[in-house]
């Protein structure tokens, strides 16, 4: 297949919805011959927020270590190829045609068929096996303890700051989403965490009482490097990250960190473009503050960088998020609120977004592009946040490409 009728092919499996097991996952990555070599070095990442930073982070400092890497993150953005990367660059199209033609042979008379996400973490399996990674970063999906990345076995274990979130699937308490993503855990082998509320904090001891894994929290944040992601919770993830690499047995010199750290992009994490397609006069930034714990942390990065001035936001979300909570907490740096649809199958209407923010000026606008059109007639800075599906659509059009979405 061509690349564009294979990934119709790998989108046309979001029907069989969300399956979590590690079962499935395991059984394809034998057949399809993607569990890593011995000698490759494997770093596993859950956690509510931040996790596709501290991922990014990880592998800027492999690669800064001269160290082959393979990153595995979920969504993408504008392209599917974004999700697999090897030593910075993503999967060629074709290659990823091909093995995804492999997969699609592989699987055509399995009574259960692999779901989209197991399908893709096969393939980048596969990809990093071909590319002799010295490092793999995997980035969790959703919870850890059945995510189908948690059928890989790692060598290191990752928890970014844990909250309520996707609790259809995972639970309704703090203590049961920490326990679906301290199960991540392998036994005897290092588990790292970021600063954790009270609940997740115990619940990660048990865990790690449990597997007999030699549990550390990172408490402190890095400082006295340039760091291109701006905000202390960044630090925070940089001091993770930097662990990390250490606990599977680097030595990180500073030159290495610095350089690291201060050629790092991640889009739509504070995202600062200073020209763009619609002229905005003043900046326009992107964020995917798409639940409490990261609208609070957008917040203070916004005060930071910008101190007491405010902007205009262009808000869009999804039907699983605490939306009334998101937009009672960037309220306090908004001057004008436009509220746009999302292009997802579980987007909210703009108008279902009005009752929740008191008296702050706010516009409807039936597409995206309109509102960046809108936003960009005046001088005030222009904030764009809520659902990374917003983002990626965002991404696209600042970078004129044709942005596919999936729902997983």
């Amino acid at each position: 297949m061509k690349y564009q009728e294979a990934i119709d092919w790998l989108y046309s499996t979001q029907m069989f919805g969300i399956k979590l097991g590690l079962e499935a996952p395991k059984r394809l990555l034998r057949e399809f011959l993607a569990f890593p070599k011995h000698s490759t070095q494997v770093i596993h990442v859950a956690g509510t927020n931040g996790k596709g930073s501290t991922c990014a982070m990880i592998d800027s400092l492999g690669r800064s270590l001269a160290q082959r890497t393979g990153l595995f993150t979920s969504p993408h953005l504008i392209d599917y190829c974004e999700r697999i990367r090897v030593s910075g660059r993503e999967i060629p199209q074709d290659r990823a045609a091909e093995l995804i033609t492999d997969l699609r042979d592989l699987v055509k008379d399995w009574d259960n068929h692999p779901t989209f996400f197991e399908l893709t973490l096969a393939l980048g399996m596969r990809y990093f096996r071909e590319c002799d990674c010295d490092i793999i970063i995997l980035e969790t999906g959703m919870g850890g303890r059945l995510d189908a990345t948690t059928a890989v076995p790692a060598d290191v274990c990752v928890l970014t700051p844990i909250a309520l979130d996707h609790t259809k699937w995972l639970g309704s308490t703090l203590t049961e989403i920490a326990f679906e993503k301290a199960s991540i855990a392998q036994r005897r082998k290092p588990l790292l965490s970021s600063p954790q509320q009270a609940e997740a904090h115990i619940e990660i001891q048990r865990i790690a009482n449990e597997t007999q894994a030699p549990l550390s929290f990172v408490e402190e944040p890095l400082i006295g490097y340039h760091i291109t992601l701006p905000g202390e919770h960044q630090r925070m993830n940089a001091s993770l990250a930097c662990e990390a690499l250490i606990a599977v047995g680097h030595h990180l010199s500073f030159d290495v960190v610095q350089h690291a750290f201060s050629s790092l992009r991640w889009p739509g994490r504070f995202e600062v473009f200073k020209t763009t397609p619609f002229l905005h006069q003043a900046p326009l930034i992107l964020d995917a503050a798409h639940n409490p714990h990261a609208a609070k942390a957008l917040v203070e990065t916004w005060k930071l960088e910008y101190g007491s001035a405010k902007a205009q936001i262009i808000f869009g979300a999804v039907d699983d998020k605490e939306v009334p909570l998101v937009l009672e907490i960037i309220s306090e740096i908004a001057t004008h609120f436009h509220f746009v649809p999302v292009a997802s199958e579980r987007g909210l209407p703009p108008s279902s977004h009005t009752a929740h923010i008191s008296e702050i000026p706010h516009s409807l606008h039936e597409t995206l592009e309109q509102a960046l059109a809108s936003s960009a007639g005046n001088s005030t800075h222009t904030l764009l946040t809520g659902s990374l599906f917003l983002i990626g659509e965002a991404e696209g059009f600042i970078n004129k490409q044709v942005t596919r979405f999936t729902s997983q």
